[in-house]
């Protein structure tokens, strides 16, 4: 009883002392009618809301959600993902695997670059060259090391020639992996992106929204949105401010739980939710002199409590985690330990490691996430729940740009984020836990290493038999858990408010925007 006392005075106060807590301004906006009425919503343009800016809308490069998500957009990978998270056709309409070493791919005819260019094998084999030799600095380029060269025989052949068998290779071509670029495309990608999706870029203006328009001469079936409007607003009470008004359309797990509850309540509102494979996880830097004990890292783990935090601060639009890997994955092992809250486990692990209770305090920490009102909140909690057994937590939050930049130069001791979509195959692992990733090389933020680990990541992604490679995945998953670079928090259900002149909304798995190429707006 005093643990859920606790999170709801949390849920309802973690705020600047000079704010006036969300909720009361949400349920003042809900019971009071606005003094000024927005304008008539444009009949031809949606509005989206998102959190932050694209760090960067070259799809070679961009890492965030919000930039990978749009890119789907704007740009075709060779490969698509369907609702089961398999591989499908994409610009490849076929694909050919004479040896574990050679990938044939055949190029659909007729698609066409925005700016009118025809997409052909040359502008395939450019985009992974560019990663691989150097051209474009970017972590993805870790993705691609075991494939040797590319061949493009004709305009519509291309040939993936690798180093060693690679069975997540068609998995790392599809959807949000890598979108292809014209020829010769630079870094003038970034301010101005040039694809052949389902949308074309019409401007971005950084912390104010980025805009694009329906590809009337796409290949694929076309969008049926004229244009969308993706608005940038980090706070949640704006956004569902602007939801209620009509002045936005979408929110996409963007919302407080208690906000969609009440959002639901609104007659021009409607909310459709499913299971996602979004994770929430604290991240702890391996390096830092007090988290390098996998004693400590474990006596964190013991010391949070998932259960109240689900159920108030995100009203049960979520499901604990033991994995980086989301249940759905054919890879996913639920035999791994699990650490539920037990206080008194975690204060004995503290004793072991050597950090005795001195007036109550053992150490300080501090944890790093962003302005976003939600990861917030959780801190806030954390905060709480790690006091609890002699750790004090400070709290610093920063604009999404500023935090991102501090994470990937490991100028952190914990942190705070999302795996959106990349966790859905188990290549995951070498991208985050392999010693040879740490970052800028790729996503090893937490400078975990462990050779048996390693050994097993490169055992795994030669292994072409699926069953065998289930059975190292699992064997990594048991590590993972008992090391704890990660504490892996919960999965977000997909939660979407939207008005109702939006309609064909559907929602799957990753989150991404797909929805935008089926929706369309009615009077």
């Amino acid at each position: 009883m005093r643990e859920r006392k606790l999170i709801r005075r949390i849920a309802a106060n973690a705020q600047p002392r000079t704010a006036v807590p969300t909720w009361s301004l949400l349920a003042l906006a809900l019971l009071i009618p606005l003094l000024s009425c927005s304008s008539k919503p444009d009949p031809d343009t949606l509005v989206m809301i998102i959190e932050n800016s694209p760090t960067n809308l070259d799809p070679r490069i961009g890492l965030d959600a919000q930039s990978e998500r749009i890119d789907e957009l704007l740009f075709d990978d060779l490969c698509t993902r369907d609702e089961h998270l398999n591989v499908q056709p994409g610009l490849a309409e076929r694909w050919e695997i004479p040896d574990p070493l050679t990938y044939v791919f055949h190029l659909h005819h007729g698609v066409k670059f925005h700016d009118g260019r025809p997409l052909t094998s040359r502008d395939v084999k450019w985009t992974f060259d560019s990663l691989l030799q150097g051209k474009i600095r970017s972590t993805k380029a870790a993705a691609y090391r075991p494939v040797d060269h590319i061949d493009a025989p004709d305009d519509f052949t291309v040939v993936f020639h690798l180093k060693e068998p690679f069975a997540t290779l068609l998995w790392n071509v599809s959807d949000g992996a890598i979108g292809i670029v014209p020829y010769g495309s630079v870094d003038e990608i970034s301010l101005h992106p040039v694809g052949s999706g389902p949308f074309r870029f019409v401007s971005a203006e950084p912390d104010k929204d980025v805009i694009v328009e329906r590809n009337d001469g796409y290949w694929g079936e076309k969008a049926r949105l004229r244009r969308v409007r993706f608005a940038v607003i980090p706070d949640a009470t704006t956004r569902a401010l602007e939801l209620r008004k009509g002045s936005a359309d979408i929110a996409a797990t963007s919302l407080t739980g208690d906000m969609v509850l009440a959002l639901e309540r609104e007659s021009n509102l409607e909310v459709l939710r499913a299971p996602g494979t979004v994770l929430a996880y604290l991240a702890f830097n391996t390096r830092d002199p007090i988290l390098k004990d996998a004693r400590v890292r474990q006596a964190l783990a013991y010391a949070i409590d998932r259960v109240p935090m689900i159920h108030y601060l995100q009203r049960d639009f979520a499901r604990p985690a033991y994995s980086l890997l989301p249940p759905e994955s054919w890879a996913y092992n639920v035999d791994v330990p699990h650490y539920n809250y037990n206080p008194d486990r975690a204060r004995q692990l503290l004793e072991q490691a050597g950090y005795p209770a001195v007036n109550g305090v053992r150490f300080h920490l501090t944890l790093k996430t962003s302005t976003d009102e939600n990861p917030r909140l959780v801190a806030a909690v954390l905060q709480q729940q790690l006091r609890d057994i002699g750790i004090t937590l400070d709290i610093r939050t920063f604009e999404f740009g500023t935090f991102f930049s501090d994470i990937t130069r490991g100028a952190y001791q914990l942190h705070s984020l999302r795996w959106v979509g990349g966790n859905e195959d188990p290549d995951i692992f070498e991208y985050v836990f392999h010693s040879a990733k740490f970052s800028p090389h790729g996503a090893n933020r937490t400078y975990y290493t462990n050779p048996r680990v390693d050994a097993l990541i490169d055992q795994a992604r030669g292994e072409l038999d699926q069953n065998a490679r289930k059975q190292i995945y699992a064997e990594i998953q048991r590590i993972l858990a008992e090391d704890l670079p990660y504490i892996n928090l919960w999965y977000f259900e997909n939660v979407m408010v939207h008005t109702r002149r939006v309609r064909n909304l559907t929602l799957n798995p990753p989150g991404n925007y797909d929805f935008l190429k089926t929706a369309e707006l009615v009077p």
